[in-house]
């Protein structure tokens, strides 16, 4: 029932966030003078509409996006009487990048709103954290853990072997024992299997230097490769922990980290979009009954089931990232210079900008419109290799989805 009910919730959000982007072209055009004749959420047979003004607003039956019709969005547009002089090509080149940004934007500040909750409710993703073994505290080293499902340690007090040695929180462990320890995983790896004195290698302040640690022998709960379930076993330990992953935010501090947040998706959002070519063939891979990487782009429906999943386990947090990552996938992709996407047209009228200016230091007037006609071969090769790959990632998200907790 959870999962269902986090599946609706997750296409409503999906929904809202195609509505605002369309409303926000609606908004600017109307603001800079432009018609707006239609405003639709949605493709195929109507479900209902009204009209309010110049506007009508509707429904339509499947919920695959949405549109917003701007009178004279090209010089192929037919125009009535009344829209001649208020027509989008004849605007100025400033108030029709306006109306392009307008929906981009809409995303973009969606996508922070919903950061800037996910800081005050729940905390940030630390996305900075160094994959370096970097040492978050230091302290004892509890005796013992308790049986599942908290797997608690038992209470403990006064320093432990790290800190008794001399580790301090900020060192990074680049080795145990002579064992090169990438990450703060492979450092307790390493630990686990000792006992006694052993040599570990640090960074600290640029300098590298080695401190010997007495490992401590504890009970804890461990999971080798291969089990399915966790098992009782005498380790080692010496009193260190990882680097905090989530940090908590105030109301006020949340708002500069939600913008710095923001700033570190827009780069991992703009990586996934230059993997997306390079992903066709593991999706290929996936349809055709292999093993589906967690990494592959996933469709609308696969992000509602996946949004489902989260909800079920009850990490709304995640749910709330989720649907931010989105919102900022979709403003994005939107900015790539090809038609039909907003980015196409922006990239029309910067060329007729740069064009016309050229022109007039010739002493020649403007030119015209851009021909869309010529364009027209171009946007049908986008449509269709965009749309195979949006059939090849929903088929692969039906066959072989993505399945986050096993």
């Amino acid at each position: 029932m959870v999962f269902a009910v986090g599946v609706v919730l997750f296409a409503l959000g999906i929904a809202l966030s195609i509505a605002l982007h369309e409303a926000g072209h609606m908004w600017v055009a109307q603001a800079t003078g432009m018609k707006v004749r239609r405003y639709f959420i949605g493709f195929g047979p109507k479900i209902f509409s009204f009209r309010r003004g110049e506007t009508e607003y509707g429904l339509k039956a499947l919920p695959l996006g949405g549109f917003c019709d701007i009178a004279g969005m090209t010089a192929l547009d037919e125009l009535e009487p009344d829209e001649e002089d208020r027509a989008m090509y004849k605007k100025p080149t400033w108030k029709r990048l306006a109306v392009m940004s307008g929906g981009i934007g809409m995303n973009f500040v969606l996508g922070l709103v919903l950061v800037y909750v996910l800081a005050v409710g729940w905390g940030l993703p630390d996305l900075n954290r160094s994959t370096d073994a970097v040492v978050g505290s230091v302290g004892c080293a509890a005796p013992t853990q308790g049986p599942g499902p908290d797997y608690a340690l038992s209470e403990c007090t006064g320093p432990g072997p790290a800190e008794q040695a001399g580790i301090r929180t900020g060192d990074v462990i680049t080795a145990v024992d002579g064992k090169d320890t990438p990450t703060f995983a492979d450092v307790a790896a390493a630990t686990r299997s000792l006992s006694g004195p052993v040599d570990f290698t640090i960074e600290r302040d640029g300098e590298e230097q080695t401190i010997v640690v007495p490992v401590q022998q504890v009970q804890r709960w461990v999971q080798e490769e291969g089990e399915t379930e966790p098992h009782e076993a005498t380790v080692g330990a010496i009193g260190i922990g990882a680097t905090p992953s989530v940090v908590e935010h105030s109301a006020l501090s949340a708002v500069p980290a939600s913008f710095e947040f923001t700033g570190d998706m827009f780069v991992m959002t703009a990586e996934r979009l230059v993997q997306m070519p390079s992903k066709a063939v593991d999706l290929w891979h996936a349809v055709t009954g292999g093993e589906r990487d967690p990494e592959t782009p996933i469709s609308v429906y696969g992000a509602s089931v996946i949004g489902g999943q989260i909800a079920e386990q009850g990490i709304w947090e995640a749910f709330v990232l989720l649907l931010a990552s989105l919102n900022f996938f979709l403003g994005m992709f939107n900015l790539l210079p090809l038609l039909p996407l907003d980015g196409g047209h922006m990239a029309v009228t910067l060329y007729e900008r740069v064009r016309d200016w050229f022109r007039s230091r010739r002493g020649l007037p403007s030119g015209g419109p851009v021909d869309y006609m010529k364009l027209l071969p171009v946007t049908y090769v986008v449509i269709v290799i965009g749309g195979a790959y949006m059939l090849l990632t929903l088929t692969a998200d039906i066959v072989n989805p993505i399945k986050l907790f096993q």
